[in-house]
């Protein structure tokens, strides 16, 4: 069993940034591939980001690509999504997920992820 709990959501204004945090507690966190979700209201939930077990593969959507940066530390057994120049239609509620996985896998569907953390919300005005 692993735990996630994520931190960081708040209010921003176009273009700031936003760091938000997911500590994993319960199983090492560094035997699981980590991922960020986000779903805005009325809309399906979609991946956003996603890191291997091994911190070798790290993928992204491409509407973040360049504006966002995905890292763990296992050590910490936190992953962080650093999120830059955002924008109004990055509006939505984050979601951590996490599934015990191998090495390179990084799932990208919502169904492949074992544990959910609560969700934090982001909101940026324009």
């Amino acid at each position: 069993q692993v735990q996630l709990v994520e931190s960081g959501g708040g209010m921003v204004q176009a273009g700031g940034s936003l760091r938000l945090s997911c500590a994993a507690s319960g199983r090492t966190a560094s035997m699981y591939s980590m991922g960020w979700f986000r779903q805005a209201p009325g809309k399906e939930r979609e991946f956003v980001a996603g890191i291997s077990r091994s911190d070798i593969n790290t993928y992204y959507v491409d509407s973040v690509k360049g504006r966002f940066t995905l890292s763990r530390d296992n050590a910490k057994n936190t992953v962080y999504l650093q999120m830059n120049s955002l924008k109004p239609e990055d509006t939505a509620v984050y979601y951590c997920a996490a599934k015990f996985s191998t090495n390179y896998y990084v799932p990208k569907t919502v169904g492949a992820y074992d544990y959910w953390g609560q969700g934090t919300q982001v909101t940026v005005s324009s």
